[in-house]
This record gives C-alpha cells, sequence and structure tokens, in this order.
C-alpha cells in the first residue's frame, strides 16, 4: 500500500485511522492453465469428488453448477481459515446463479462444500463426469477450467464495505468542501476491492447487503474478462461467513450474494 505514504495533504491526519482498518487478503490469481490433479485449486472444470459422495445437488434433485473450489493447503496462511482441507463452492444455472434474494443464506440452490480431509488416491475419487447435466445460463462458461495462484496482500476499507461508516463516519468526505469529490474519487481508486480474493474486504456494485451481520468475506469470484467470467453486468460475486463458523470450520450459514452494475 504505497499510496498511503503519500496521501493528498488533507488525508494525511487520517493515516492512522485508515491503516486501523487494514485487513490481510489473499488474492487469487487465475492461471488460464488447468491443474493436473483433482485435488488443486481451481476455477471450472470438474470438482474433487470421492466416489462415496454424491454430488450436490438442489432439493428437488437437480445438479448444480461446480464454480470453483481452493485446496487451502496451497494458499498463503490466514486467520481464521483452516491451514488445510478442500473449499468448494457450487451455483445454480437460475436468473439469479442460486442466489436467493429472500433468504441469502438458504443453500437450495447454492452450496458450500468443505472436505476436512484431502485424499490424494485417484482410485478413490470420481474421474467419469459424464453423468452431469446441460447446464444454461451461468457467469462463466461450461468449459472453463482454470488453476489458481496465491499471493498474501493487504488492503484498507473501501468506500462501498459497511466498515468504511464505521470507521470514518457515514459523511466523512463532506468536510473537504470542494475537495470532496476529488478525494472520494481518489480513495475509491486507491482503495478498490475489486478482484478474486479470500478474506479482506468486499467488492460491492451495488451495496453492502450484512446490515447488521457480523460477517467476513469468505470468498469473492470477481467478473474477468481473460477468464471469460461476467456477473450480470461486470459483477461480482460474494459469500459470507461469521469468523466463528469459519474457524469452525462450520460452513452451514453461508451468504451468497453478488451485484451488477
Amino acid at each position: 500500500m504505497e499510496w498511503m505514504e503519500e496521501l493528498p495533504e488533507p488525508l494525511t491526519p487520517f493515516r492512522e485511522k485508515l491503516l486501523e482498518s487494514k485487513r490481510h487478503f489473499i488474492e487469487i490469481v487465475p492461471t488460464l492453465e488447468p491443474p493436473t490433479a483433482p485435488w488443486q485449486s481451481c476455477f471450472g472444470g470438474t470438482p474433487y469428488l470421492p466416489k462415496t459422495v454424491d454430488f450436490p445437488t438442489s432439493p428437488d434433485g437437480t445438479q448444480l453448477f461446480f464454480l470453483a473450489q481452493v485446496n487451502l493447503a496451497e494458499m498463503p496462511p490466514l486467520e481464521p481459515f483452516p491451514r488445510q482441507g478442500i473449499l468448494q463452492f457450487y451455483i445454480f444455472d437460475d436468473a439469479l446463479f442460486g442466489m436467493n434474494t429472500e433468504d441469502p443464506f438458504r443453500q437450495d440452490r447454492f452450496r458450500v462444500v468443505y472436505y476436512p480431509e484431502v485424499v490424494t488416491d485417484r482410485s478413490a475419487l470420481q474421474t467419469d463426469f459424464s453423468f452431469l447435466r446441460a447446464y444454461d445460463d451461468l457467469p462463466v462458461y461450461t468449459h472453463l477450467h482454470s488453476g489458481m495462484e496465491f499471493t498474501k496482500e493487504e488492503e484498507v476499507v473501501p468506500l462501498t464495505d459497511q466498515f468504511f461508516t464505521r470507521h470514518l463516519g457515514q459523511d466523512f468526505f463532506e468536510q473537504f468542501g470542494d475537495l470532496q469529490w476529488p478525494l472520494y474519487n481518489y480513495y475509491g481508486e486507491q482503495t478498490s476491492s475489486e478482484g478474486h480474493k479470500m478474506g479482506g474486504y468486499a467488492h460491492f456494485a451495488q451495496e453492502d447487503p450484512r446490515e447488521d451481520e457480523q460477517l467476513m468475506l469468505l470468498f469473492q469470484m470477481d467478473t474477468d474478462a481473460e477468464m471469460e467470467s461476467m456477473w450480470g453486468d461486470m459483477g461480482t460475486a460474494k459469500f459470507f461467513i461469521s469468523e466463528k463458523d469459519l474457524s469452525q470450520m462450520d460452513f452451514s450459514r453461508v451468504m451468497f450474494y453478488w451485484d451488477a452494475y
């Protein structure tokens, strides 16, 4: 965050306040090359699936769509994420990609699956996925299969996150008079929380839906031209979880939300 060392003069008195909001996160960069093993981290393709486990479905038995998986042992450590295991994300091919606007925690048409122990014996894993159905509207092409690379980064609170007002107040930029909008735009550009990531701050095109829920960002997948992913009109998908549930490796209550411009 080199930009924090060269803040515009009106913002320099608030440097320490901004640094109080600093969080670490894991940046995910698609490799655009598929992984070579089913237990490796990836966007799309086919999931790590032991032969003893059924492919995730909606309550009526319709197969969900495998979106991504992260082998947590492959990424740098980040508390309170587990240090091992595979975390998977599934969505649905309806108009909202499985998001439930009335109850965003209801895992009927999306699913978060966690395997705490990873089996690397290929004979024990499902390798033939010809049983999967044809999918309709999705934010990615069904042929997507990309690996992941990880780096640990840090960021301060962005404008769109609910924690901005908690740190700096509802009308923070109004105090700068004629400089209000230039400083607002500068700060927004420097603190963009876009991209694929684990932890840290989420990116919102519209508004933060968490309200009073104390939820952290579990996984974010962004629109990505190189990977040919598009969430609505240049949108971003987010999965949120409480810190307590994550530390206990309990993924039964996860919020799925995506928005676009």
